[in-house]
Order: structure tokens, then C-alpha cells, then sequence
């Protein structure tokens, strides 16, 4: 492996491009690349592809990249080709990766999720619709017998035994997490997957002590909470993704998100909350622009008093600056400007006048 090509950054007065410290873990810059589905593994295992995607943003200059979200269960995965944490051959795969982003002075970090009733669909170029077994699909499951939206399968209800084989199983994936040598776990409760539909009342119709109640629909997420911080070291930092609200009327919303980052934040094992939103429910209504979901991020932030990363079609430097500075959020998560553009720091450290070196291999290339 490689060493390090990164010289080191000069201390800049540039918000974005300021280090930043979640327990023993710092990060270079406050750009983090949203785990983002390339639907393009082979029985949940990382490949060539994976390792060029990630690694590129690495050299990029994020300051932590993000592994997708990878799941704790084949069940759990959204296409056949998602990627999974349930077994040795999966974390074996992923090791590389996480030296090779490291030894690029980057934070890698990994999603472990379950996608519930959203599970068991064909990937988005091929239509992205919900697959029953005989079509190549798979059971699915969730907190109510409730499909996503029409066309879907129905999931199976979780028993309570379902629901702690689930709970422990989080805590194998994370086991596996801490074994490939991640710094940082993001537990996704968001987009419709299954922590997220016990949360919402639109899509958790229980009556016993996993629904009913705001505190009965966050019991899951508590208690995956606790098993992944089980088999994660205490010096390491945790994250949370949320659907801050669901888009519609009856649904979960950001009085909710607000209530839940408290609890987080009380039980010491949460480090930031990753601020998003939508997607429990297809019925759901909502306007997209730039910027859209940065109010949930600092309405968490500031009401609860915990750290938040601002998502949302973030791409001009002088927005995710402004969001910085104005203490609207502690990181930029940002999806579709990576895919844009692997190097999307170096060139907005540009933008911003900010000093950041370029990787010693591509500074003939820092003239543009």
C-alpha cells in the first residue's frame, strides 16, 4: 500500500476547509461524500468498481468518504446487486479500500443499514420496481404489513424475535465494520428503509411496544443504537442518518426529528446527526432546490445541541461555505456533486481562496 500523498493543508480561515473532530477521529475539511448505492456488487461484495469510485474522492480531497449503504442481511439489500456487511467475505473486501482511503490523509466511514420494505426491487436502470420471488425477488420485511406504494410486495410483519435478530445483527455488521478498519459508522434511519418506517406512523401501524407512541416508533433505533455502539470503541464516533420529515400530512416531521436528536444526544452515543429527508412514503410532496433540506440540519443543530451534516443538492462552494459559517451545520454531505465531480474540493478550495495542497502526482494539473 502506498503511503501518504497528501501534503499537509495550511490552518485555513475558510469554514469548509477547517478540521474537524468527532471524539478521537479528525477529518481534514468538512466535506464528507454521501454513501451513495452503486448497485453493482456480487453477493453483497465490494469490487474494482467500489474501489475506483471511492478512492478517487479520496485523492479528491474529502475529508471523509463514505462507504454506501451496506447491508446487516441479504433480506435487507434494496437490488441484487447492494452491498452487504454480513459475512467475512464482505469486510475482507472492503479492507483495502479503507487503507487506501486512509493513507490519503481521508476518514473512511461506512453506512450498515436494512432496507426493509423497500428491499427486493430491480435496480434504478432497469426500472427500480419492487420484485416478487418469482421475478428474482426476495420476503421482505418491516414493522406493518404495509407495501411502499403500489406495485410493491407486501412486507411481512416483524415479530419481536425478528425485530432482536435484527438488532444483533447491526451489531455483527459493525463488528465486521471495526475489523475492516473504519473510523467512523453511520447507522441509515432514513428514505423509507426500515429504521425509518418504525419511525414514521405512515408506515408503523404496531400496537405493542414498537409502535403506538412517538417513544414505542424510535425503541428500534434506540436499540440499534445501543448494539452497534456494543462492537464499536468507545473513541469512535457514530452517526445517524434521519428523514427529518416524510412530506405529508400525518407523517413524521421535524418536531419529531428534533425530539429524537435529544434522546440521541442524551444517551452519549450518538456523535451527529446526518439531516435528510422523504422518501418512507411514494405519496409523499415536496419542492427540490438547492439548499432545500439545510433548514432540518440547523433546526436540529441548534434545538437539540448536537452536530449536524447539511445533504440536499449542495454543489456551489460558496453555499456549503455559507452554511459553515452561519452555524447552520458542522459538515457538508454531498452526493450528486461528487458524482459530478471526484474532485469537487480541490476545485471549490479554488473557488473559496482557500490553501489546500494537491495530491504531489497531480500538482502539474493545478492551473485551471
Amino acid at each position: 500500500m502506498c503511503g501518504i500523498f497528501w501534503e499537509k493543508n495550511e490552518m485555513s480561515d475558510i469554514h469548509l476547509f477547517m478540521p474537524v473532530t468527532f471524539r478521537s477521529v479528525t477529518a481534514r475539511n468538512r466535506i464528507m461524500v454521501s454513501p451513495m448505492c452503486q448497485y453493482s456488487a456480487v453477493d453483497g461484495v465490494a469490487n474494482e468498481w467500489h474501489f475506483q469510485n471511492l478512492a478517487s474522492r479520496a485523492v479528491g480531497g474529502a475529508g471523509i468518504v463514505c462507504v454506501e449503504m451496506s447491508n446487516v442481511e441479504a433480506r435487507g439489500r434494496i437490488t441484487a446487486g447492494c452491498m452487504g456487511l454480513w459475512n467475512d467475505a464482505q469486510r475482507d473486501a472492503l479492507a483495502p479500500l479503507t487503507r487506501f482511503i486512509k493513507a490519503q490523509g481521508a476518514v473512511a466511514a461506512i453506512q450498515i443499514a436494512h432496507a426493509g420494505r423497500k428491499a427486493s426491487t430491480s435496480k434504478p436502470w432497469e426500472g427500480g420496481k419492487g420484485l416478487e420471488p418469482g421475478q428474482g425477488g426476495w420476503p421482505i420485511i418491516g414493522p406493518s404489513a404495509i407495501p411502499f406504494a403500489e406495485g410493491y410486495p407486501t412486507p411481512q410483519e416483524m415479530d419481536t424475535g425478528t425485530i432482536a435478530d435484527i438488532v444483533s445483527k447491526f451489531a455483527a455488521s459493525t463488528r465486521r465494520a471495526r475489523e475492516a478498519g473504519f473510523d467512523i459508522v453511520e447507522i441509515h434511519g432514513a428514505h423509507g428503509y426500515l429504521v425509518s418506517t418504525f419511525l414514521s406512523p405512515v408506515s408503523n401501524r404496531r400496537t405493542d411496544r414498537y409502535g403506538g407512541s412517538f417513544e414505542n416508533r424510535a425503541r428500534f433505533l434506540l436499540e440499534v443504537v445501543d448494539a452497534v455502539r456494543s462492537e464499536w470503541p468507545a473513541e469512535k464516533p457514530l452517526f445517524v442518518r434521519i428523514s427529518c420529515t416524510d412530506w405529508m400530512e400525518g407523517g413524521w416531521n421535524i418536531e419529531d426529528s428534533v425530539k429524537l436528536a435529544k434522546l440521541l444526544k442524551a444517551g452519549g452515543k450518538v456523535d451527529l446527526i446526518d439531516c435528510s429527508s422523504g422518501g418512507v412514503d411514494a405519496r409523499q410532496k415536496l419542492s427540490v432546490h438547492p439548499g432545500y433540506q439545510v433548514p432540518f440540519a440547523e433546526a436540529v443543530r441548534r434545538q437539540a445541541g448536537i452536530a449536524t451534516g447539511a445533504v440536499g443538492m449542495i454543489s456551489a462552494p460558496e453555499m456549503a461555505e455559507d452554511i459553515l459559517a452561519s452555524g447552520k451545520a458542522d459538515l457538508i454531505i454531498m452526493a450528486r456533486a461528487f458524482l459530478n465531480d471526484p474532485y469537487w474540493p480541490l476545485h471549490a478550495a479554488k473557488t473559496l481562496n482557500a490553501k489546500v495542497a494537491w495530491p504531489p502526482q497531480y500538482a502539474r494539473g493545478d492551473i485551471f
